[in-house]
Order: C-alpha cells, then sequence, then structure tokens
C-alpha cells in the first residue's frame, strides 16, 4: 500500500511560456462568483482578467493572487471585445447557445479570449453577435445550467489540459 503524506501548498508548476487565454467578465450579479473566477484563473496560471461594472475582488475568497494577475476593471464588455477582437484575438462565450460546441469536442486556440455570462442574464445579444463562437459545457441534471463561477473554472481546467506546460 502506498503512503501519502498531505502537502498543502506546493509551490506552482512552472509555466514554459505565458498562458494566451485572456478572461471577460461581463457585470456580475455577485462579487463573491467574480472573485471565485479569479482564483481559479491565478490557478490555471492566468494572467490577465477583464471585469466589467462594479467589479470588486474579495480578498478573503480570491486569495493570495497578488501581483500574479491583472485585472482591468471598464463600465462595460461591448466596446472591449470589439477592441479585442481588432487586436485579433479570437473570441469565446461560455455559453449556452444555439450552435454551441460541446467543450468536451473543442481545440481551445493557445491564444484566445473567453467571455463568460453573466450568472442571470449569460452573455449580452451585443456581444454574442461579436463572438466567433461559444462552448457550452454538458448539463445532466437540474437546474440546467451550472453556476458562472464553477463553469469558468472547469473550462479554465479544460484550458489547461490541453496546454498543461503553457
Amino acid at each position: 500500500m502506498p503512503d501519502f503524506v498531505q502537502q498543502r501548498h506546493k509551490p506552482p508548476v512552472s509555466l514554459q511560456q505565458p498562458r494566451e487565454l485572456l478572461l471577460a467578465c461581463p457585470p456580475m450579479r455577485s462579487n463573491i462568483n467574480l472573485s471565485r473566477i479569479v482564483r481559479a484563473a491565478a490557478c490555471c496560471g492566468i494572467s490577465r482578467i477583464i471585469c466589467c461594472g462594479n467589479a470588486r475582488i474579495l480578498p478573503e475568497i480570491s486569495r493570495e493572487t497578488g501581483d500574479s494577475i491583472q485585472i482591468e476593471i471598464h463600465r462595460t464588455l461591448l466596446p472591449v471585445v470589439k477592441r479585442l477582437k481588432q487586436e485579433g484575438y479570437p473570441i469565446f462565450g461560455l455559453e449556452q447557445a444555439s450552435n454551441s460546441k460541446s467543450i468536451f469536442e473543442f481545440p481551445f486556440p493557445r491564444k484566445v479570449v473567453l467571455v463568460i455570462g453573466n450568472e442571470r442574464l449569460g452573455i449580452e445579444d451585443e456581444v454574442l453577435r461579436l463572438l466567433d463562437g461559444t462552448i457550452e459545457i454538458p448539463v445532466y441534471g437540474l437546474p440546467y445550467s451550472h453556476n458562472a463561477a464553477t463553469a469558468a473554472a472547469m473550462a479554465l481546467y479544460e484550458y489547461c489540459r490541453q496546454y498543461p506546460v503553457g
């Protein structure tokens, strides 16, 4: 029988190159959800998140993300997405939508913007029209959709699975 010893707070795995996934969040209803997204992103080596509205990151939830992640706060998401599209970023939404591709079948581009939907309203129509596509996480029971922070963490995990060292 193997011997297991808990190793809490192991040092992070070194990335061979920086992650090129950029998260973009609309105004969220819950700063708890936003803080959970920031914490998951930092654990995955994501270095930049765009937040909108009255975004406030709660340190007791986001924990020790420190300077490892650049957080930009904008009033609304639409102009930011337009600018990123002009800069040549492929932009995909994490959303249940017509013609969404299952996350299990989606090959993430290495350089990509992932737009997370608002907890109640999802991704607004104006932003949806700018996306290169939508990715959804299959749901096998009620309540028909994952929490926004949980879905973001699942998508970040899949991106890291596809690019384990950066």
